[in-house]
């Protein structure tokens, strides 16, 4: 099999000229790309809930972009719905944040505290996520209890259902924020401590 390559002349042009390249080795390239499988590991659960909940929600919006605009009859229905859509991908889609250590953080004090002090607020800070995160499932589950049974605008569905799933969103949260704060604690250090190990900038 011969390729052609294009190499600049002195002159600015381009010549072509033939390279030559055995089918042997064609076909041992393909054979080095199919080695490399696809990693999903990395994933929880509730990165798939959030991606269904996600393109459900993209669906939605093209439905509603597409009756009110092409059919001139726009579906009031999509509109709520898509809202509502908007409400587990963010709330479970933190969860996912809280998972991976991507929230905000501000790490700058921790460089001049001593070892032990870091370690002791850091763990503070653990706890304290771990608390808010709590608080926040118990008062989303209070608001769902509180609406349950009350329909939506547009559709004659329960609205509890949608803040029920904030509050797993909320639950998720906790269990992943005491993983993390367990992780830290044996690891002896977190991410506000050592922001390096974590971003490969110690390398």
């Amino acid at each position: 099999m011969t390729l052609h390559s294009s190499l600049p002349l002195s002159g600015g042009a381009a010549e072509s000229r033939p390279v030559e390249t055995s089918a042997e080795a064609l076909v041992a390239s393909f054979a080095e790309a199919d080695q490399h499988t696809v990693d999903l590991s990395g994933y929880g659960v509730e990165d798939w809930i959030c991606l269904g909940f996600f393109w459900t929600m993209a669906g939605l919006v093209f439905l509603q972009f597409f009756s009110r605009y092409v059919l001139n009859d726009s579906f009031a229905w999509t509109e709520e719905l898509a809202v509502y859509c908007l409400m587990p991908v963010v709330f479970i889609g933190a969860s996912m944040c809280v998972r991976r250590v991507r929230h905000i953080q501000v790490n700058l004090i921790y460089r001049y505290l001593p070892v032990p002090a870091g370690r002791v607020l850091s763990t503070a800070v653990d706890i304290a996520a771990l608390a808010f995160y709590s608080y926040g499932a118990w008062l989303v589950a209070r608001y769902a209890l509180a609406v349950d049974n009350e329909p939506m605008t547009t559709i004659n569905w329960n609205k509890s259902h949608v803040y029920w799933l904030a509050f797993a969103g909320f639950a998720l949260m906790s269990v992943r924020a005491l993983q993390v704060g367990i992780e830290n604690w044996r690891r002896g250090f977190s991410p506000l401590q050592n922001p390096g190990y974590f971003d490969g900038s110690d390398d």
